[in-house]
């Protein structure tokens, strides 16, 4: 059989810490990221006998509202479960989770692989705390508690996709539901996203569940799409060898050597031992509740791309650049309200700002320009005071490094645009008689020749001269 009579099948876990001060059953801080070890413990998150959880009503708060942002259904009642295992970074010898009644089921999200859009079901949402950290050297392993029972939601999704590329769209879509909703920052350099991606392989057709490898522990949307590929590839050619999986297994991944490695046989629900957990009550949840926080969702990227691309008539490319980080769209929004002109606030924002911000490694939050300040770049453009080219240049450039205000920078630079009919006339009389070969091809019928005179003129000024003005004087003089 041919590789094109096979099709993958995949599903995500998606792990996200909870935008949270504190961990999901104690007060300790959750910022564990680049701390030094072992400060954010107490005997709770450390399993000491006799320590009693208490359930974090902010974590159950986010994890209701990105439910909702997914399109799950959130029961009225849900429990947590003791998930047990022995592992050096799980100190109380069990993991706190949510098994056979889950904070949220029944969801989807719409994402777009390639051009192509794809539903995506979600099978389940439910919370639970994270383990610590292990560090393996030469002679033993370290152990970091800091990040041990940090509020985490576990998202888990139907095998609904069929290739790495709509893997990685889904998992991009996820984190900036999660982002938009407040719910997780999902930085996944400092570990707050990780994925767990099940891969099978079956013939086209077929629509019966094979044994799938599972990826463990998957920190990048590289190394998302990267193991998926792999294994599909590695798994596709077992069955044209007539050599399929006999049974579920666990994998890890390396980035270095770009392949799967084997790590255990799955384990199933009966090995976790799942038991409820003792310590802590049901989770009952109001349609109250529910509604409360129904309202609270933001405007997320799937209806952004829509507004932008139908109200302020955006190109597909730019409205989802903008829609996709929720801190860029605010940017964006400000800078578009207060200047009036959507257009020139999109063709800023997408191309000018997007690649000074890409160029120096920046993030917008650390970007010196503010949304008013730019803003009133593009009404000084607007209004006449500076040409389109000073503004995206010179003023935009020393906005961006030091923060300065445009209309002290243009005034202490002498970058105002002339506007003045009777200076341009002459100035485009001088560039009339140096230039009559252009003169005669444009009144030969070369348009074009029209554009280098404007040019000239332009090179004259510095750039600094109205280029509408100088374009009707230049066609008033030629005749």
């Amino acid at each position: 059989m041919k590789k094109d009579m096979y099709e993958a099948v995949i599903g995500l876990e998606i792990h996200a810490q909870i935008a949270l001060k504190s961990k999901m059953f104690c007060s300790c801080s959750s910022d564990s990221f680049d701390k030094e070890p072992n400060i954010n413990t107490c005997p709770v998150c450390m399993g000491f006998p006799g320590q009693l959880p208490v359930i974090n009503e902010e974590a159950v708060r986010k994890g209701v509202k990105a439910s909702l942002a997914l399109h799950c259904e959130v029961p009225p009642f849900s429990k947590f479960d003791r998930k047990n295992y022995f592992y050096p970074d799980l100190p109380k010898g069990f993991q706190i989770s949510q098994y056979d009644q889950p904070l949220a089921v029944n969801g989807w999200i719409e994402v777009d692989a390639c051009g192509t859009k794809k539903k995506v079901g979600i099978t389940r949402l439910h919370l639970e705390d994270d383990a610590g950290k292990l560090t393996h050297i030469e002679n033993g392993t370290l152990c970091d508690y800091n990040r041990c029972g940090i509020a985490l939601m576990e998202i888990v999704s139907e095998p609904d996709m069929r290739s790495a590329a709509e893997a990685g769209a889904y998992a991009r879509a996820m984190q900036t539901i999660l982002r938009y909703t407040n719910s997780s920052d999902a930085d996944m350099e400092k570990g707050m996203m990780r994925f767990d991606a099940s891969v099978s392989i079956r013939p086209v057709g077929d629509l019966k569940l094979y044994p799938r490898a599972e990826i463990k522990n998957l920190n990048s949307f590289k190394s998302l799409e990267n193991a998926i590929a792999y294994e599909i590839e590695k798994q596709t050619e077992m069955w044209e060898e007539g050599k399929p999986m006999n049974k579920d297994i666990t994998v890890g991944w390396t980035d270095i050597n770009g392949k799967t490695y084997f790590l255990r046989d799955k384990e199933g629900a009966d090995d976790y031992r799942y038991f409820p957990e003792p310590d802590l009550p049901p989770v009952k949840i109001t349609a109250d509740f529910i509604e409360e926080l129904r309202k609270d969702i933001p405007e997320l990227p799937t209806e952004k791309f829509v507004r932008y691309t139908e109200q302020m008539e955006m190109s597909e490319a730019e409205a989802t650049l903008i829609s996709g980080n929720p801190d860029l769209a605010r940017y964006f929004e400000e800078v578009a309200a207060i200047s009036g002109d959507d257009k020139r606030a999109t063709t800023f924002v997408s191309t000018i700002l997007m690649a000074h911000l890409k160029k120096n490694v920046m993030e917008i939050a650390e970007c010196k320009v503010t949304a008013q300040a730019l803003a009133d770049l593009i009404k000084m453009v607007n209004d006449g005071k500076i040409s389109m080219n000073i503004a995206k240049g010179e003023v935009f450039e020393e906005m961006f490094e030091k923060g300065s205000d445009p209309a002290k920078i243009v005034k202490e630079k002498g970058l105002g645009q002339v506007s003045d009919e009777g200076e341009l006339t002459k100035i485009c009389e001088e560039v009339i008689a140096a230039n009559s070969g252009s003169v005669a091809d444009y009144r030969g019928g070369k348009a074009q020749a029209l554009g280098f005179l404007v040019g000239q003129v332009m090179k004259e000024t510095k750039g600094q001269a109205n280029a509408q003005m100088v374009n009707d004087i230049l066609k008033k003089l030629i005749g």
